[in-house]
C-alpha cells in the first residue's frame, strides 16, 4: 500500500471531525462571579465548593499573568465559554451515551480499548464525563474509579475529596490555577487500596468539541501503601480559527511503597492554548513514573512536579514533545527531592520543524535533608531545518553536598550522511526523514502501551508529511 506523503491526502478525519453544537447549552463566556455561581448550580455543588471556587476567582482577579514561558497575547480568557451543560447524565452503559458522543469516541477506538486492554474507562466530551466504567473485578477489589463530582458527593469519599482538593496544586500557585479552581469540571478520581496492585490500566480520555470554549477537568489519585496503578491519559480536539483553552489539573499521592505510572499523549489541536499543571507527591520508598507526548495546541505550558516526601521515594520522568509549523511548546519537569536517599532521572526528546520552538525547562531542587540522594537529567533536541527552534533552559537548586547531581544536553539536526544512507536503500528523502525521527523517539514510544505508541508514530508520520492541524 503506498503511503500518503502530500497534506491533502493524509486522512486526519480520526481527530478533526466535529459536531455542531446547541448554543443554548453554553454559559456565557467570560469569568465573573454570576457565572462561577451558575456553574456550581448546574453541577449541584457542596457549599465548601461553591466557597472555593468563589475564593479561587478573587485570587486569579488578583494574580498576574504568568510571564515564564512563551507569548499567550492570542487568549483571551474574556471570550473563552467556561463551561457547556452536557446533554445527558454520566453513564455506565455504552449504549446510553448519545449517538453523536459514542461516534466520536468510537472513532477515537476508545470501547474497543476497554474491551481489549483496560481496567477501567472514563471519557469527557466538552465540560462534563459523558461515560464511566470500570471491570467488576476491578471494582470488587476495593478499587474506585468513577467521576469526580460523583465522588464528592458520595458520603464514602466526600471527606477524602475535600481534603486532598487542590492542595498540591492550590489556587495560590498561578493564575491559571487560580481559573482552574474556580471554573473546573469533569475529570476523574481514583482510589487504590493498601496492597492493591492492577495489571491492567484505566484509562481517561478529554474531548474538547466546542469551538471557542475551554476543557477544566480535574483529576485526583490516591494509591495508599503498598499498591500500584498505570493510569492513561489522552487528549484531543478538532481544529477552529479561533483560540480554544484547556486548564486541567491532575493531583497525585502515592503512598509508602506504592508506583504510579502516569502516561499521557496531548494531541491538542493548533489553536489550543495547552496550560495545564500535574503534580505528585510521594511517600517513603514509593514511586512516580510520568511518560509524556506533547504534540499539538499553538502554545504550550506543560511542567509535570513530583515532591519525593519520603526516604529512598523516585521519580522518573521519559517525555517527547514534537513542535511543527505555528506552535511554541514550552515543557519539561521539576523535582524536590525532600527526604534522605531520593532518587530522580528525566529523560527527554524534542523535535522542532517548520519554524516550531521546542523548549525544555529542567528544575531539580535538592534540600538540606535529602541527603544520599541523586539526580539525573538527559535532554536532547533535534531540529529538522535552518528556521527552527530548540532551547534548553536547566535548573538546578543543591542544598547539601552529600547528593549526586547531573545533567547532560545535547542538540543537533538530521544527518546528511544518515538520509542519504536511507535513500540509497531505497526510500525517498521524506521518508528518510520520518524514519530517523522515529528512531529518536523510540525509547519513548517503548515506554507507551501498544496503541499509545501507534498512536505516537502517526501522530509523527503526519508531521513528517504535513501538519496535524
Amino acid at each position: 500500500m503506498k503511503e500518503k506523503t502530500q497534506l491533502n491526502d493524509i486522512d486526519r478525519s480520526i481527530y478533526d471531525f466535529r459536531y455542531d453544537e446547541d448554543k443554548e447549552d453554553f454559559l456565557d463566556s467570560g469569568i465573573t462571579p454570576d457565572i462561577i455561581k451558575e456553574i456550581s448550580q448546574e453541577k449541584n455543588d457542596p457549599q465548601w465548593m461553591r466557597e472555593f471556587r468563589l475564593s479561587s476567582l478573587e485570587i486569579y482577579k488578583k494574580t498576574p499573568m504568568v510571564k515564564w514561558g512563551p507569548s499567550i497575547d492570542g487568549l483571551d480568557v474574556n471570550n473563552i465559554v467556561t463551561y457547556i451543560r452536557p446533554k445527558s447524565r454520566m453513564n455506565t452503559e455504552w449504549d446510553n451515551v448519545p449517538d453523536n458522543i459514542k461516534e466520536t469516541f468510537e472513532k477515537l477506538g476508545i470501547p474497543k480499548a476497554e474491551r481489549e486492554s483496560l481496567a477501567g474507562v472514563g471519557a469527557q466530551y466538552d465540560s462534563e464525563l459523558v461515560y464511566h466504567n470500570v471491570r467488576k473485578e476491578v471494582a470488587q477489589s476495593g478499587v474506585v474509579y468513577t467521576d469526580l463530582e460523583s465522588a464528592m458527593h458520595d458520603p464514602l469519599y466526600a471527606d477524602i475529596i475535600r481534603s486532598h482538593f487542590m492542595k498540591l496544586v492550590p489556587p495560590t500557585d498561578h493564575k491559571f490555577a487560580a481559573l482552574h479552581g474556580a471554573v473546573w469540571s469533569g475529570g476523574s478520581f481514583v482510589y487504590v487500596p493498601k496492597g492493591v496492585h492492577l495489571d491492567i490500566p484505566l484509562q481517561s480520555y478529554f474531548r474538547l468539541n466546542a469551538k471557542g470554549a475551554g476543557q477544566f477537568e480535574h483529576t485526583l489519585i490516591i494509591l495508599e501503601e503498598d499498591s500500584s496503578l498505570h493510569f492513561i491519559e489522552g487528549c484531543s480536539a478538532p481544529k477552529y480559527y479561533e483560540a480554544g483553552l484547556h486548564a486541567g489539573c491532575v493531583e497525585l499521592f502515592v503512598g509508602k511503597n506504592a508506583k504510579l505510572r502516569y502516561s499521557t499523549i496531548e494531541n491538542w489541536s493548533k489553536n489550543m492554548f495547552n496550560l495545564n499543571t500535574k503534580r505528585a507527591i510521594v511517600e517513603e520508598n514509593g514511586r512516580i513514573e510520568w511518560v509524556s507526548g506533547s504534540f499539538g495546541s499553538h502554545v504550550s505550558y506543560l511542567y509535570p512536579m513530583s515532591i519525593l516526601n519520603g526516604r529512598k521515594a523516585s521519580a522518573e520522568f521519559t517525555g517527547i514533545t514534537f513542535a511543527g509549523e505555528g506552535q511554541n511548546l514550552d515543557t519539561g519537569a521539576k523535582i524536590v527531592h525532600n527526604a534522605p536517599e531520593t532518587s530522580s532521572y528525566m529523560n527527554t526528546k524534542s523535535i522542532s520543524k517548520s519554524g516550531g520552538i521546542s523548549t525544555f525547562r529542567s528544575a531539580v531542587t535538592i534540600n538540606e535533608k535529602a541527603e544520599g540522594s541523586r539526580s539525573s537529567v538527559s535532554c536532547e533536541s533535534l531540529m529538522l531545518d535552518r528556521i527552527s527552534r530548540s532551547d534548553t533552559i536547566p535548573v538546578i537548586d543543591v542544598k547539601t553536598d552529600k547528593c549526586d547531581v547531573g545533567h547532560e544536553a545535547k542538540i543537533g539536526r538530521i544527518s546528511d550522511e544518515a538520509v542519504f544512507y536511507l535513500m540509497s536503500r531505497g526510500l525517498d528523502e521524506e521518508n528518510a526523514k520520518a524514519m530517523i525521527v522515529r528512531g529518536f523517539a523510540d525509547n519513548v514510544s517503548k515506554e507507551l502501551p501498544l496503541e499509545y505508541a501507534v498512536e505516537m508514530n502517526n501522530l509523527i508520520g503526519l508531521e513528517m508529511h504535513g501538519s496535524i492541524g
